[in-house]
């Protein structure tokens, strides 16, 4: 079965997503703060509309995938948003990482409107964007997922169900948790490795193959080792999920204090103007600090 998807957010991630639900057959209905980020999609033959509420209007999908709570909250809620586009019975699919009390505040306007809606962040960057190979963590009702998965399955190989509305974005923070964490770590072991005159390409080969091994060294390491810090996934998003988790856990009374201090060393890196180079660029940051 094909359907009429509206898709806001056209960045390196909402477009692989866009080219996949494209390729399986369905209509694509489009809306972009820079229209330019859609003319590849709209030769392709998608529809660029004007705002996410004309967007929305005859689909029986809404993607969304923005930075930002402040952005969701605007393309779903806003002057313009989907809610005064979107008929009953639509199911929005958010795609971006927010605060998970603002996603249940926005399910519930939805919901007032016979909106369903189902937070799916999703972790695995551009690459698996791309190669429709992603993570994607579900908050919201089972049933409206049941209806969903076919078209999550077109963007990801992993779908987990992590319970209602909110529920996704909280896996997703302690995804990015235990993500930058580690990569604090290793930048921590790369310095500390070459501080003591140790090849880092060796030691990298030994912590693999031990318990120190992980997705994340094997990807981050090499990127330290050898001075490569072009983005896979911008520096200045994880600053922004970091501050986003520290102040709900600040809300809640928790103390995180290997998250604070890693919130403390990416606000460093991103006043430091590498904030659009890859979260590997915390090797500077503990390299600058040596001399401080």
């Amino acid at each position: 079965m094909t359907y009429t998807i509206a898709f806001i957010g056209l960045g390196a991630m909402g477009g692989a997503m866009v080219r996949h639900l494209m390729a399986a057959g369905h209509t694509l209905h489009l809306y972009a703060r820079r229209p330019e980020a859609a003319a590849p999609f709209v030769e392709a033959g998608a529809q660029l509309f004007h705002s996410p509420a004309e967007a929305a209007r005859s689909a029986q999908f809404v993607f969304t995938n923005v930075t930002r709570t402040s952005d969701v909250e605007a393309v779903l809620l806003g002057e313009q948003g989907v809610i005064h586009g979107a008929q009953p019975g639509t199911i929005c699919i958010d795609h971006s990482t927010i605060a998970a009390d603002a996603t249940r505040r926005i399910a519930a306007r939805l919901a007032e409107h016979g909106i369903e809606m189902l937070d799916a962040p999703v972790s695995g960057g551009s690459n698996r964007a791309a190669d429709a190979s992603l993570s994607i963590m579900v908050g919201g009702k089972a049933e409206i997922l049941a209806r969903a998965k076919p078209l999550l399955e077109k963007l990801g190989t992993s779908i987990t169900h992590i319970g209602g509305a909110g529920a996704g974005q909280v896996a997703k923070a302690c995804n990015q948790i235990v993500q930058v964490v580690n990569i604090e770590g290793i930048a921590e072991a790369m310095l500390y490795a070459q501080s003591n005159g140790a090849d880092p390409d060796k030691v990298l080969a030994a912590l693999s193959t031990g318990l120190a091994g992980s997705r994340m060294l094997e990807t981050m390491g090499p990127k330290m080792a050898h001075r490569e810090f072009a983005a896979g996934i911008e520096a200045r998003l994880h600053d922004k999920d970091f501050e986003m988790i520290v102040e709900a856990a600040r809300a809640q009374g928790l103390k995180l204090p290997a998250t604070e201090l890693v919130k403390r060393q990416l606000t460093d890196l991103v006043e430091q103007g590498w904030g659009h180079d890859d979260t590997s660029s915390l090797l500077r940051v503990v390299e600058r600090q040596q001399n401080n």
